[in-house]
């Protein structure tokens, strides 16, 4: 199970209710008993984006970077990359010292590195950095991350449509259970043992009278597959069809409503001419027709202009969030919501 915490949902730059782009995934295991699932450690979480500010929307949840697994960038625009260097700086600080992945463009990389040959910054833990562009070259390879001895994490990385290279993760967890078939050891007359814990932990165990059982003849394993899709900000959602297939959830930007975006474009065009300055950003419209025709049944809005008022009034003449939310359920309606 994947558990969203919104920590920026505005495109550009903040608001007074809105911090710039970062998401984080929590990696929840519903096996896991009430007690260890509550426990941190049994908590790791992703980390998309990290726009200025992460760090302290981050105070305000019970999420801890010892436990932060990967940093995916989806691109190099700074309200998606500028908190990452004091992000890592905090973690230092607070004594981490486990690895930590990032998934990101090659810039990201030197980005990192002019910070702390100029900073003087220093970090106690490995990074292991990932390059996108690698990623892409090797034919679109998946990077497979294993989070406990239940839980497997595969990311994948799709091109997407924007002013920089541009990018969408696809996060897919696994989550592997093994149950003891306590009926069919019952009607063999094994007698509940310490060797039922060995057979559920995958083990052969030979009996006092020389009977010998092997544990794939008495275990059942059971599978949960959760996926979801996160973009990065993109014109041409259609990018996503292939990625979205089999997927429970798409979180997409939608900066601002079609006829905005229409005004825009066309403001820019007649200002500059053929070469007018297009944002490639999506609309409202753009991703619920695209959300409906691959058949999505949950779809998440977030990455919203600075323009659009926090309050949801559709009969305010202010631009607000209703504006965003009726034009998405004109042509969407299956699940939906929009990020706070």
């Amino acid at each position: 199970m994947l558990q969203l915490t919104f920590l920026g949902t505005s495109a550009g730059v903040p608001t007074k209710q809105r911090n710039v782009t970062a998401l984080a995934i929590e990696c929840l295991n519903p096996y896991l008993s009430s007690q260890n699932q509550s426990r941190k450690k049994s908590r790791p979480w992703l980390l998309i984006d990290c726009g200025e500010g992460t760090q302290q929307q981050l105070l305000q949840t019970k999420l801890s970077l010892h436990q932060l697994t990967v940093i995916c960038i989806t691109h190099v625009h700074g309200d998606h990359c500028y908190g990452l260097p004091g992000l890592l700086a905090s973690a230092a600080m607070s004594g981490r010292t486990a690895p930590l992945t990032i998934i990101a463009p090659k810039a990201i990389h030197d980005f990192l590195d002019a910070v702390k040959s100029t900073t003087e910054l220093h970090f106690p833990f490995a990074i292991d950095f990932i390059a996108i562009e690698e990623v892409l070259s090797d034919n679109g390879a998946k990077i497979s991350l294993a989070l406990d001895n239940q839980q497997q994490l595969e990311i994948d990385i799709t091109k997407l449509s924007h002013r920089v290279a541009s990018h969408a993760f696809g996060v897919t967890q696994t989550i592997h259970q093994r149950v003891l078939n306590t009926d069919k050891l019952k009607a063999a007359g094994i007698p509940a043992s310490p060797l039922w814990g060995q057979l559920q932990q995958g083990h052969d165990v030979t009996l006092e009278d020389g009977r010998q059982l092997a544990s794939a003849d008495y275990v059942l394993n059971n599978q949960r597959r959760t996926r979801i899709v996160v973009a990065g900000d993109n014109d041409s959602p259609e990018l996503l069809s292939a990625a979205v297939k089999n997927t429970d959830l798409l979180v997409h930007e939608a900066t601002y409503t079609n006829a905005v975006k229409a005004r825009i474009l066309a403001k820019n065009s007649g200002n500059m001419g053929n070469a007018g300055f297009d944002p490639m950003h999506s609309s409202a419209q753009q991703v619920a027709q695209f959300a409906k025709d691959s058949g999505l049944q949950h779809l998440i809005l977030t990455h919203f202009s600075a323009r659009y008022q926090n309050f949801d009034n559709p009969n305010s003449t202010t631009a607000n969030m209703s504006h965003i939310r009726l034009e998405a359920q004109r042509y969407y309606q299956n699940q939906l919501w929009l990020a706070e």
